[in-house]
């Protein structure tokens, strides 16, 4: 169970970012990595997305500088390498914009 707030993912798309994320903000799709089972609930909504071409281990770096600073759901979305999670629930949105800005992340306009 979550509890309500801001949660942030984190998550890569070696294959086509703007393709995955446009999958993320669909509804109706075959549900198959956990962030698709969050985002199938009818209580959950995306209000940003923000991206960044890097290579894979990325990910796990912008994971392990939120979980120095944010609540982690420990094994959400990492089955595939060692970090602790990559979903995080915001304690606020001022970090988060801190780190949006230092690793150059640009928002996805939808």
């Amino acid at each position: 169970m979550f509890r309500r707030g801001r949660y942030v993912y984190v998550g890569s798309a070696q294959n086509g970012v703007e393709k995955r994320i446009a999958r993320h903000f669909t509804k109706n799709k075959r549900l198959w990595w956990h962030i698709d089972y969050l985002l199938s609930n009818p209580f959950v909504r995306i209000e940003k997305a923000f991206y960044k071409k890097a290579g894979k281990l990325e990910e796990c770096r912008i994971a392990w500088l939120l979980s120095r600073f944010e609540e982690l759901i420990k094994g959400f979305g990492c089955s595939d390498c060692k970090c602790k999670s990559h979903l995080f629930r915001l304690k606020s949105l001022k970090n988060l914009n801190k780190l949006r800005l230092k690793l150059g992340l640009t928002e996805l306009r939808r």
